[in-house]
């Protein structure tokens, strides 16, 4: 039996640090600093391929590995599958029980449920304050890069590549490049 650990942060500037120390007990630890809300997490894929039967997958916050209640019963599901037990630490959930299957299931709809309310309510705010002429937008960094991204395309760079080096998503370096098609096209 192994504990494999699962750390991830949503954007490059945040620590992995706290996560870390709180599975120091694990064998292994994957870990990643990708948006939570993107399909394409890598680690997460990896780690879900390692772990074997009798293995034990450990998180330190629910938010960390799933964005929604179906993509936590998804990868509950795969665990379960593999007989894999999956330990939520800072809830004190563990699948290897009915009361932790149970409890992650509840836990998983009511953590959507309140993150739907905080979206409701945020758009609410940014509503009232564009109504006022306070809210302006975010500043749109990532395109204001688009000549640095094409002359690194132009030098033969990858895209994660260029991403590393202009300090923006490879999303956005390929949002870049796809405007600049489009408007060739025109």
């Amino acid at each position: 039996m192994a504990l494999v650990g699962y750390a991830r942060v949503s954007t490059g500037g945040q620590s992995l640090e706290v996560q870390l120390r709180a599975l120091t007990e694990c064998n292994k630890v994957f870990q990643e600093k990708v948006s939570g809300a993107s399909d394409d997490r890598p680690q997460l894929t990896l780690l879900l391929d390692y772990v074997k039967e009798g293995d034990v997958m450990m998180v330190t916050k629910l938010d960390r590995l799933a964005r929604n209640t179906r993509h936590l019963l998804e990868i509950s599901e795969f665990l379960q599958h593999k007989q894999v037990s999956l330990r939520i630490l800072n809830l004190g959930i563990d699948t290897s029980t009915p009361t932790g299957k149970l409890m992650l299931t509840m836990i998983g709809a009511i953590a959507t449920f309140e993150r739907e309310l905080m979206l409701e309510r945020q758009a609410e705010g940014i509503e009232l304050a564009k109504r006022r002429g306070v809210y302006k937008g975010r500043k749109p960094t990532a395109m204001a890069k688009g000549n640095e991204v094409l002359a690194l395309i132009a030098k033969g760079l990858s895209r994660t590549e260029i991403a590393k080096r202009t300090g923006i998503s490879i999303s956005s370096v390929q949002r870049i490049l796809r405007n600049k098609t489009n408007r060739a096209r025109v």
